[in-house]
């Protein structure tokens, strides 16, 4: 199974919004991580890429999905949080872009991490492709 985060946006100072995308090119869920600052870790999202994801039960986190092969990073989960702060370098899951709390941020994140487990149901490893839109 694949699934494509299409970023929405990029930038050095603002979080970074995209969107989950089914392989059928069905947009599912809407995504959240850090500005983009050289792909450092804990602060800024991932490079553009094509990466494996496998499923992963984390101590904080439950079951998810970790991404792997990332340059000079590692332990970057799909998570469920609603502003950049929650995010550490990881994918924030949700279901709609809103201020929280007067910060940028995504909201139902409970929803939206729900129906990305929902459609990688029964999966162990999956295809993660970054597009920028832009």
């Amino acid at each position: 199974m694949k699934l494509t985060v299409l970023r929405l946006t990029r930038s050095a100072t603002m979080p970074t919004y995209g969107v989950l995308v089914r392989e059928d090119g069905i947009p599912f869920a809407l995504i959240l991580e850090r500005p983009w600052l050289d792909n450092q870790r804990s602060v800024s999202c991932i490079p553009v890429g094509l990466y494996r994801a496998l499923r992963h039960l984390s101590p904080r986190f439950g079951e998810t999905f970790q991404v792997q092969d990332v340059p000079g990073r590692s332990e970057i989960l799909f998570h469920k949080g609603n502003i950049d702060d929650d995010t550490h370098g990881c994918i924030l899951v949700g279901e709609q872009f809103n201020p929280v709390n007067g910060e940028d941020g995504i909201t139902s994140s409970k929803e939206g991490f729900a129906e990305f487990m929902a459609t990688v149901r029964g999966q162990n490893e999956i295809e993660i492709e970054i597009k920028d839109a832009l």
